[in-house]
């Protein structure tokens, strides 16, 4: 049986692991072809690419540093050259280089937001016009209750996330009237090689502070984000999608 997303195109920026990773799985389950972006780590790419095909789609794995505007522009590029079109556009690329502020230096903060934040421009930028041309697309960015609530030592990523949900609900009301969605998902700890790195210690002093006791998986993540792109998912826009465990409520 064809799924919900049969014959559209997905690009998936840091689509080798984790969320990303999750998300491409997913997407192609749903029937999309999936378009994985990467930046260094080939064979973990390819393995996402060969999952996706499990599920009978087709997929194409780009590298590109989607920070610097002409890589993100030419990973758009390949898609459309390949696949004629991009439906869905998932914004996911991300790094972390947490300091206190007094210790953050001008190139930390300026590597997250352009990975951060900046990339979601360039990217929206570039696969706007072939949607605007067909009246269709979904764009998901992928924020963090670090966004929304703020973290110590965590300006650069938190300022970047936040910027992500202000950008999502000025593209929402720029785009709504050519037919494309544009919202931000916002998960709180995930069970990604991020967390995975904390201490135990670290590990549990978070927990508590999530009610319903555990961290989130990528999997869970990844059904938001195709509820999103499938026709049940068309009404929202400039939505923010908390998931949290209700660590933090707005």
């Amino acid at each position: 049986m064809a799924g919900a997303l049969s014959g559209q195109v997905a690009v998936v920026t840091g689509g080798s692991r984790g969320i990303g990773r999750a998300c491409a799985i997913a997407l192609a389950n749903e029937g999309a072809d999936v378009v994985i972006n990467y930046t260094s780590n080939d064979e973990a790419a390819k393995a996402t690419a060969a999952e996706c095909e499990k599920a009978g789609v087709k997929t194409l794995v780009v590298k590109a540093d989607v920070s610097k505007a002409d890589e993100a522009q030419n990973l758009v590029k390949q898609a459309e050259e390949t696949f004629g079109k991009v439906d869905i556009l998932i914004n996911n690329a991300g790094i972390n280089r947490d300091k206190t502020i007094q210790r953050m230096t001008p190139g930390e903060w300026d590597e997250v937001i352009e990975t951060d934040l900046s990339s979601i421009f360039y990217l929206t930028n570039a696969a706007l016009g072939g949607m605007r041309e067909r009246n269709y697309g979904r764009i998901v960015n992928m924020s963090s209750v670090i966004g929304q609530m703020g973290n110590i030592g965590q300006a650069n990523y938190s300022a970047a996330k936040a910027g992500m949900i202000a950008f999502t609900k000025t593209a929402a009301k720029e785009l709504a009237r050519f037919g494309v969605t544009v919202n931000a998902v916002c998960p709180g700890f995930i069970e990604t090689d991020m967390v995975a790195a904390l201490s135990d210690e670290i590990k549990e002093a978070l927990i508590k502070q999530i009610p319903l006791g555990r961290f989130g998986t990528a999997e869970e993540v990844a059904d938001t984000v195709v509820f999103i792109c499938k026709p049940s998912g068309a009404w929202y826009t400039g939505a923010q999608f908390s998931m949290n465990g209700g660590q933090y409520m707005s």
